[in-house]
């Protein structure tokens, strides 16, 4: 199961805005895209200073068995270029695929 994972620096100041952004097209995507499961996490920090968030996108087996596609993913792209006003630098995204298979869980 490929799964992306985009990290970035956020503008001070540009907190709530790129907030807003990012659930938005998070939304909209999995509305697009039934079954593709979102997060938004940041870095602890002090107040004040820039944060580093990572937004991650994963699918669930039973609708894609192979993950993110690239279809997907561009149109993750596509969508995060509203961010470019509140983020400093460029969005880096890392993918990544189960290391082994799953070992099944024993049952009681």
């Amino acid at each position: 199961m490929r799964e992306l994972f985009v990290y970035y620096r956020v503008r001070v100041g540009h907190e709530a805005t790129a907030l807003s952004i990012v659930i938005a097209l998070q939304t909209e995507l999995k509305q697009r895209w039934p079954g593709l499961t979102t997060r938004l996490m940041r870095r602890p920090v002090e107040p004040g200073s820039p944060q580093t968030w990572m937004e991650t996108y994963a699918m669930t087996s039973a609708t894609n068995g192979d993950g993110v596609d690239a279809e997907c993913e561009r149109a993750i792209e596509a969508a995060a270029l509203a961010l470019a006003t509140s983020i400093d630098g460029v969005r880096h995204t890392e993918v990544f695929v189960p290391a082994f298979p799953a070992v099944p869980s024993k049952g009681p």
